[in-house]
């Protein structure tokens, strides 16, 4: 009987020793699983606040832009004759700053991505383009610039409505 005693004993001890060495791989690799979770779910929200933020900054300077635009529209229809000529050349100044601005706005938004938003920053900036080709002939007295200029107001603020939708989603899928 003594025999079996030792034995039940061990076959006991082993089997206490096998089940907490298993216990305590799974809960070494289920904290593991918990840690890269945490830690994927940590990135996923610092790239979502970066992508907010650049998303934000391009859309605050489009709507700056936008503004200097109107301006440029409002001397265009209500200047003095007299007066016109600087007051275009001063708001040609300031569109030379906020087109700067925007640029590196665009920038930011090429680095954080994703390729649909970038895409969208891209072609919102060049919708500033015939703004500027029309201040330009506007500057030089080109009798039909001001319509030009006027004419590029919708294609601009669509442009901003295509890079909202792109942002939008882009902050849904991260």
């Amino acid at each position: 009987m003594a025999d079996n005693t030792f034995w039940i004993a061990a076959l006991t001890g082993g089997t206490a020793v096998l089940a907490s060495w298993v216990t305590s791989r799974g809960n070494t690799r289920a904290a593991r699983i918990q840690a890269d979770t945490a830690a994927l779910a940590q990135r996923a929200e610092r790239l979502r606040d970066s992508r907010r933020t650049a998303y934000l900054d391009l859309i605050e300077q489009s709507h700056s832009i936008g503004e200097l635009y109107w301006a440029v529209a409002a001397v265009e229809r209500t200047g003095t004759a007299e007066r016109r000529p600087a007051l275009l050349d001063e708001l040609a100044e300031r569109e030379r700053d906020e087109y700067g601005k925007m640029r590196r706005c665009v920038r930011v938004v090429e680095l954080e991505g994703p390729a649909a938003a970038a895409t969208a920053a891209n072609a919102l900036q060049k919708a500033t383009g015939p703004f500027h080709r029309a201040l330009g002939a506007m500057r030089s007295g080109e009798p039909e610039a001001g319509q030009r200029f006027h004419a590029a107001f919708s294609p601009f603020w669509q442009a901003l409505t295509d890079f909202v939708d792109a942002a939008k989603t882009a902050l849904q899928e991260v």
